[in-house]
C-alpha cells in the first residue's frame, strides 16, 4: 500500500510502499477513501523534522537532556547509535480520514465489514491506503455524509474538545483567535451550538470565509480589536477565548487576552502559542487558563487507543471517540458545513505535491484532501531490492519487529556473529519493516509475524517485539522447526514459560534468549577467575536504571514491567557466575505505586548469594551498572561493562555487554547441533518469575512454590495471588 511519511532525520515528505497494517482484536481494517491534511499540525511536524540538529535541540530541550543523561550512564558510542537510530525513524503523517471497513477484530462491537466510517488517531488514521484503527476511533457514517466530508471529523474534534474545555453554553460570547482550518471549524461548531462567535485573524480572506457562516469577525489590530470585542459583548468581555492560532514562541496572543475577557472567563489554548503571560492580568480577573489536549479524553492513553477499552459514558461523556461521533452528527444534520473549506485535492500518488502546496505561502491552502482507490490489502510484499542471495538456506534470518533496537543492536550483532542474510522482516504497522528492508536490502516485508515464521526461506527467526508477544511468537516458531533468537524476556508468566518449554522439547530448532550479559568478555573473565577456586560467592549488582516515561509501552504492566523486562538481565548475569541453582528469591519494590525499582536477594544451593538493587530514581550522572563479586579468594569489580579489576588489578578485557558474543555462541550451537546454554537461560527466566511472585506475596519464593502456586497476578507483582493456599 502507499503511505505518506516524513523522516525524523529530515528530507522531503515521501510516499512509501508498505504492507497493509496488521489487524488486532480491538481494531478495524479500513480501506481508505479520503484523508485530510491537518495543515497546522503537519506543517509543524515536517518543519521540525526538516530542521537542523541545532534547531531540533532548541525546539526539544527535553530530548537534549535525555541524550546527555544517556551519554553519562551508557557512554558516548551507544548514545550516538541511539540518536542515529531515532533520526532514522519515519513519522507516519495524518490522523483524520474516512473509508470502508474490510475486517473487524474479534472484540470489536457495533461495527461490521462493509460499513463506511470516519477514522481518527495519530499513528492509526494515517495518510495510507489501508488503516488499522481502534474501534473506539471509528464512527459509522450515514449515507448523506461523503468520505471527503467525514475526513474532516477528527480535525474538527480538536476544535470541539477546545469548546468543551471552554464550557460553552447557548448565548455565550466566544472569541476564536486564528481562523485557519481548526479555527474555522471551531467557530462554525460554536455557532451550531447556539453561541455568539467573533473570529479574529490577520488574513482578510479567512475573515470573509468565516462571515459567510454567521460568524462576526475582526481584523487583528490590537487596541481597536479589543474595543470592538468589548462593544460586541455589551462591555462585559468574552465569556471564553479559544486560541486556535499556531504561533510557537509568540506570547503576544496570550497577553492580549485578559483585556478581552469578562471577569472569571475561560481561556483555552488549542494551538501552539507562547505562554509567557503576565500573571497579574490573569489574577485580577481570575481567568481560567486551560490547554486542550488534542481531540479529547483517551488521547495518549494506551488502554483506550491501543486496546480499545472505552471509558464509561457516565464518568467520561465526551471521549475522543464520542467527539468524533458528535462531529459526524453535525455533518449529517447540515449544522456543520465543510465543503467550502476544501481548497486542494490530490490523489495519494501525488501526495508530495500536496505538501509542497502546504509549504507555499502563496497557495492560500486551507483544507487539503487526499483521495484513495485501494484494491486489496497485501500483508506481504516483495521489495524492489533483490537482497543478498544465499547459497543455501542455512543461517538465513527473518526478523519480527523493526524498532530502534533491531536497527542499532540486533542487525549489527547478527552480522558480526556470522549469520547469513536477512530475507524477511515484519512489523505490525508494516511501515517500519518496509523502511528497514529498504535500508538493509531485505527482499521480503510483512505486517504479520506468521508470514516470517512460515517462510520456507527463513532458517532462524528473531523475535524483537513488545514483551507480551514474545512467548507466543517463540512457541509458534519452535513448533515450525525454526531456530529462534528471542529478545528478553522470553515469557512474562509461568504459563507462557511452560508453553515455550513445551515447544522447545519437541522442536528441531535451537532457542537463544537475549540475556546477553553472561557472554560479555568481562563477565566471562570473572567467571574464569572464579573457576580457579571453590566455595560460595557473594554478588552485589547495582543498576542505576533511570526513569521511563509513563506513556512508553515499557511502563505498561501488561508488558511485564521492568522487573520481568530488565531485572531479568541482572538475575541471569548473577546466576551465570554461580555453579548452582537458585533455591530462594526474595524481592521488594520500594516504589509501591510505580513498581519501577526493586531489591532482589537470591540464595543458591551452594551457599552463594546475589543482591540486586535496581533503582529508577537515582542520580542521573551515576554509571548505569556496577557489579562486585567476592569469594573463592578473589574480588572482582565490573564498572558499567567498560572497566574490570580483579584483586585490585585492572584487566585488559574488551568492553561490551555480550550482544555479539552471545549471538556467535548461538550460531555455533546451530551449526554443531548443541544447546546455546538454553537451560540456564530458561532457569533464569523462572528465577525472574519467582522474584515477581515474591514482590506480590511479601515473602521469599522458591521455584517449587512458583510451580505450585503459579503467578496469576498483575505482571508487576502488585496484586496478591487470589484464594490460594501458599503453604
Amino acid at each position: 500500500m502507499k503511505q505518506v511519511v516524513q523522516s525524523a532525520g529530515g528530507g522531503a515528505v515521501e510516499i512509501v510502499e508498505a504492507p497493509a497494517p496488521q489487524l488486532t482484536t480491538t481494531s478495524v481494517l479500513v480501506a481508505t477513501e479520503a484523508t485530510l491534511i491537518s495543515s497546522g499540525t503537519e506543517r509543524a511536524v515536517t518543519k521540525l523534522a526538516q530542521s537542523s540538529l541545532l534547531d531540533k535541540a532548541r525546539a526539544r530541550p527535553d530530548l537534549v537532556k535525555q541524550v546527555i543523561s544517556k551519554a553519562r550512564t551508557d557512554g558516548l558510542k551507544p548514545t550516538i547509535q541511539a540518536v542515529r537510530s531515532r533520526l532514522a525513524d519515519d513519522l507516519a503523517l495524518g490522523y483524520s480520514g474516512a473509508g470502508t471497513v474490510l475486517e473487524v477484530g474479534s472484540a470489536v462491537r457495533g461495527i461490521l465489514p462493509g460499513q463506511r466510517v470516519a477514522t481518527g488517531g495519530g499513528g492509526f488514521a494515517s495518510h495510507a491506503e489501508f488503516q488499522a484503527v481502534p474501534w473506539v476511533l471509528a464512527s459509522p457514517l450515514p449515507d448523506n455524509v461523503t468520505a471527503e466530508q467525514a475526513s474532516f471529523a477528527t480535525v474538527a474534534s480538536v476544535g470541539l474538545h477546545g469548546l468543551r474545555q471552554a464550557d460553552t453554553r447557548i448565548g455565550s460570547k466566544i472569541v476564536v483567535v486564528g481562523l485557519g482550518l481548526i479555527g474555522q471549524l471551531t467557530a462554525r461548531m460554536a455557532v451550531a451550538s447556539g453561541c455568539d462567535v467573533l473570529g479574529i485573524d490577520l488574513d482578510q480572506r479567512l475573515l470573509d470565509l468565516a462571515e459567510a457562516h454567521g460568524i462576526q469577525t475582526a481584523l487583528e489590530t490590537g487596541a481597536d480589536t479589543t474595543a470592538h470585542i468589548l462593544d460586541w459583548s455589551r462591555g462585559r468581555g468574552a465569556d471564553a477565548v479559544v486560541i486556535t492560532a499556531g504561533a510557537q514562541g509568540n506570547s503576544g496572543i496570550i497577553r492580549a487576552v485578559p483585556d478581552r475577557c469578562r471577569d472569571r472567563a475561560t481561556v483555552v489554548a488549542v494551538g501552539d502559542v507562547g505562554l509567557d503571560l503576565d500573571r497579574n492580568d490573569f489574577y485580577l480577573k481570575e481567568l481560567d487558563l486551560k490547554l486542550a489536549r488534542s481531540y479529547g479524553p483517551g488521547r495518549y492513553d494506551r488502554s483506550y487507543e491501543d486496546w480499545g477499552v472505552d471509558y464509561p459514558v457516565g464518568h467520561v461523556r465526551w471521549t475522543e471517540g464520542r467527539n468524533l461521533e458528535a462531529v459526524v452528527d453535525l455533518l449529517a444534520s447540515g449544522r456543520l458545513e465543510v465543503d467550502d473549506l476544501v481548497t486542494h485535492r490530490f490523489e495519494i500518488s501525488l501526495a508530495t505535491k500536496a505538501y509542497e502546496v502546504l509549504d507555499d505561502s502563496n497557495e492560500s491552502a486551507i483544507g487539503i484532501v487526499l483521495s484513495y482507490r485501494p484494491t486489496r490489502p497485501e500483508r506481504t510484499i516483495n521489495t524492489t531490492s533483490s537482497g543478498k542471495k544465499a547459497r543455501s538456506r542455512r543461517r538465513t534470518v527473518g526478523i519480527v519487529g523493526a524498532g530502534p533496537f533491531v536497527r542499532s543492536m540486533v542487525i549489527p550483532g547478527l552480522r558480526a556473529a556470522g549469520f547469513g542474510p536477512i530475507v524477511h522482516v515484519a512489523s505490525a504497522s508494516g511501515l517500519t519493516a518496509s523502511r528497514l528492508a529498504e535500508r538493509e536490502a531485505i527482499p521480503k516485508v510483512s505486517s504479520s509475524a506468521e508470514a516470517v515464521v512460515n517462510d520456507p526461506e527463513v532458517d532462524t527467526v528473531v523475535i524483537a517485539t513488545t514483551h507480551s508477544t514474545h512467548a507466543a511468537y517463540t512457541a509458534t516458531a519452535l513448533d515450525a522447526g525454526k531456530n529462534v533468537y528471542c529478545e528478553k524476556p522470553v515469557a512474562i508468566s509461568l504459563a507462557e514459560l511452560e508453553e515455550v518449554e513445551r515447544a522447545l522439547s519437541t522442536s528441531d530448532g535451537r532457542l537463544y534468549v537475549g540475556l546477553n550479559r553472561r557472554w560479555s568478555p568481562m563477565l566471562t573473565a570473572v567467571r574464569n577467575s572464579l573457576a580457579a577456586g571453590s566455595g560460595p560467592v557473594s554478588i552485589l549488582y547495582r543498576v542505576n536504571a533511570g526513569p521511563v516515561s509513563p506513556s512508553h509501552w515499557y511502563s505498561d504492566p501488561h508488558e511485564g514491567g521492568r522487573l520481568r523486562g530488565e531485572v531479568c538481565h541482572m538475575i541471569d548475569a548473577a546466576s551465570s557466575l554461580v555453579d548452582s541453582h537458585a533455591t530462594s528469591v526474595y524481592a521488594v519494590s520500594p516504589n509501591s505505586l510505580s513498581h519501577d525499582s526493586f531489591s532482589v536477594l537470591i540464595s543458591y544451593a551452594d551457599g552463594s548469594s546475589a543482591s540486586i538493587v535496581y533503582e529508577a530514581k537515582g542520580w542521573v550522572g551515576l554509571p548505569k551498572e556496577y557489579c562486585e563479586v567476592s569469594g573463592r579468594g578473589m574480588t572482582a569489580i565490573l564498572d558499567n561493562y567498560r572497566s574490570l579489576t580483579i584483586n585490585g588489578r585492572e584487566q585488559k578485557v574488551a568492553a561490551g555487554k555480550g550482544h555479539t558474543e552471545g549471538l556467535a555462541a548461538f550460531r555455533g550451537a546451530i551449526e554443531s547441533g548443541t544447546e546455546p546454554e538454553t537451560r540456564e537461560l530458561l532457569s533464569s527466566s523462572r528465577t525472574t518469575l519467582c522474584a515477581a511472585l515474591s514482590v506480590s506475596l511479601g515473602r521469599a519464593v522458591s521455584p517449587e512454590l512458583l510451580d505450585t502456586v503459579g503467578d496469576d497476578l498483575d505482571v508487576n507483582g502488585s496484586t496478591p495471588v487470589p484464594s490460594t493456599n501458599v503453604e
